[in-house]
């Protein structure tokens, strides 16, 4: 018989939980990336895989409610924050799930202080928040692919019938 998988909101943690059981020292590497995750699909469940296989945990900060709102403005979020990290959550490759009320991952990045930070290949190096923490703690940014055709905004556009 093998081994039952926590439910997914055992894995979705306060920020305070998160550093408790992923935070410096730690004897494993740790993976942390971002974002909105509104609408879940295949580029966003590759991209997480993807990111999963660069280290031994991978951590997924969430932007919560309102700074979603202020970042792309009604009607967004079309998924609540709970719904979003509990879907995250339910997905084998993520290992714990936290929200954060900023605009950017600057704080979590800095309290948390990843091995791996992941971001999209949409992104500059230069561009990715707390690129620096990472780097000047001996830790790496990389830039993933995208899976072309797949992303949030097509489907909104074909949702709208933009498309």
């Amino acid at each position: 018989m093998y081994d039952t998988p926590p439910f997914p909101d055992r894995r979705i943690l306060s920020r305070d939980e998160l550093l408790r059981r992923f935070g410096r020292p730690r004897d494993h590497t740790l993976v942390f990336t971002n974002g909105v995750f509104d609408l879940l699909h295949r580029g966003h469940v590759d991209y997480l895989w993807r990111a999963r296989a660069l280290g031994d945990a991978l951590v997924v900060g969430v932007n919560d409610d309102a700074s979603v709102r202020r970042l792309k403005g009604k009607p967004r979020p079309l998924t609540p924050e709970q719904d979003r990290c509990y879907l995250l959550a339910g997905l084998a490759c993520v290992d714990a799930v936290t929200l954060f009320p900023e605009d950017t991952p600057a704080e979590l990045i800095a309290a948390l202080v990843p091995d791996v930070l992941v971001k999209g290949g949409d992104y500059a190096p230069d561009e990715v928040v707390g690129r620096d923490t990472v780097e000047n703690a001996g830790g790496r940014l990389v830039l993933l692919p995208l899976v072309e055709g797949r992303s949030t905004t097509a489907i909104l556009h074909k949702i709208r019938g933009d498309a």
